[in-house]
């Protein structure tokens, strides 16, 4: 009724089952990561007990068993039509797109330390209940398994998210703003990252303020958000790094400093948590520089602060960092460089050893950046524009970029387009 163009997707979950009726020794153990880097770098070291995960695989039975019932499936009787997650099919599509396969992995994941229930990864189907007892029971370690809550398929609508702004506010309903599935994305944090984004803007709007729209070298939001308003999705989408063409600037080590001066102007976070953040990048560049400057020597395989014989190889500790098989903790454990805080070192290894193609990308961005200058006027005639085919015409006047950056990743955009739109710009605007 809002006039928004509709389309449906699908998603679905496993079933989740009894942990006690599970027989582990059937499987492989998946052991825990013990050295990780919290998602905040303020948080204290979470000393909870670490659970395992389990692996094991479906067998020719489990694939008997669903190909025999395969009607029984809405999504092959026809009662589902949303197209599914492309990297996440369900069991029945695993079995009847790749039947040459002698199994599929099932992973046995906790859903957490204070419930006996897991997660029976791998085993997503739209089956009926008493069919997924079947198929749950020939997999081997689940001969015994007790259902909990059995796994299920289900349709739901989205709107083509090219009907919506950057800010995720839709372009036909002032002040309406969309974030999760309903803008045809899958997944937990696609969806998180949506709402914030969306809630962001939708306060700054109320204040009259201008708008947070991260740019895609900034952040991976920034590039979800940029690839729906702008070419949009048919299908379930969901974040990649290899979406982002300065993926080596979007690290996990850097999110700190790239984000943390809209972080602050937002109120998102206090001038204390960024006063430590601003000693964090100090550490990281201090360090930079000492490696620059400081001298080792290198004899037998083995490298020392202070030459051991005549004949050590002597260079910087930056370019010995940039070598394989070098560590900064190696560093660090032989007295070349002092302790520091793990955000830190891992930081500064990755900026040492990787200088050259960060310094390539930022060659990228700084021209990207003068394409983001060119301003496009909002009300920006495109039929009257010599030199853009008809179709480019008409995407253009149902996208409406906001520069010439967000018009080059226009579905259809070729070199030459880009050029006359340029042109015509400057002559509507020759300022």
């Amino acid at each position: 009724s809002l006039g928004l163009k509709m389309g449906r997707h699908k998603t679905g979950t496993p079933p989740r089952l009894l942990r006690e009726s599970i027989d582990f020794s059937a499987m492989m153990k998946q052991e825990t990561d013990q050295d990780y880097m919290p998602l905040s770098f303020s948080a204290p070291r979470n000393d909870l007990p670490r659970l395992e995960c389990y692996l094991t695989k479906t067998t020719g039975q489990t694939h008997e068993i669903i190909s025999k019932n395969i009607g029984l499936s809405p999504l092959y009787s026809g009662a589902i039509k949303g197209l599914p997650a492309r990297y996440c099919p369900s069991l029945e599509d695993k079995v009847m797109k790749f039947g040459d396969r002698g199994g599929h992995q099932v992973i046995i994941e906790p859903e957490g330390i204070n419930t006996n229930e897991v997660y029976a990864s791998g085993l997503g189907n739209s089956m009926p209940v008493d069919i997924q007892w079947e198929i749950v029971r020939s997999v081997p370690g689940l001969d015994n398994a007790e259902i909990l809550r059995p796994a299920y398929a289900i349709e739901y609508d989205f709107i083509y998210p090219t009907q919506l702004l950057p800010t995720l506010e839709t372009r036909i309903v002032g002040g309406l703003f969309l974030a999760g599935q309903v803008n045809g994305t899958s997944g937990y944090e696609e969806a998180a990252a949506q709402g914030m984004i969306a809630g962001i803007n939708a306060a700054l709007k109320l204040r009259g303020e201008s708008p947070f729209v991260p740019a895609r070298q900034e952040a991976y939001a920034g590039v979800m958000v940029d690839d729906l308003t702008t070419r949009g999705t048919t299908e379930p989408y969901r974040m990649f790094t290899s979406r982002a063409e300065y993926r080596l600037m979007l690290r996990e080590t850097n999110a700190l400093f790239r984000l943390s001066e809209s972080a602050l102007k937002l109120g998102l976070i206090d001038r204390q948590r960024h006063a430590k953040i601003m000693h964090l990048l100090d550490e990281i560049n201090h360090t930079r520089e000492e490696l620059s400057k400081r001298h080792v020597y290198i004899a037998g395989g083995k490298f020392y602060s202070e030459p051991k014989v005549d004949n050590a190889e002597k260079l910087s500790a930056e370019r010995l960092l940039r070598r394989p098989g070098v560590s900064i903790k190696d560093l660090i454990r032989s007295g070349i460089v002092g302790q520091l805080d793990p955000v830190a070192a891992v930081e500064v290894e990755v900026e040492i050893k990787y200088d050259g193609y960060i310094k390539r990308q930022l060659k990228e961005i700084e021209r990207l950046k003068s394409l983001e200058k060119k301003a496009i006027p909002p009300d920006i005639d495109y039929n009257k524009i010599p030199g853009l085919s008809n179709e480019l015409k008409e995407r253009l006047n149902r996208l409406r970029p906001r520069d010439l950056s967000q018009a080059s990743r226009v579905e259809g955009m070729t070199p030459a387009g880009l050029q006359a739109l340029s042109m015509g710009i400057r002559l509507i605007n020759p300022l």
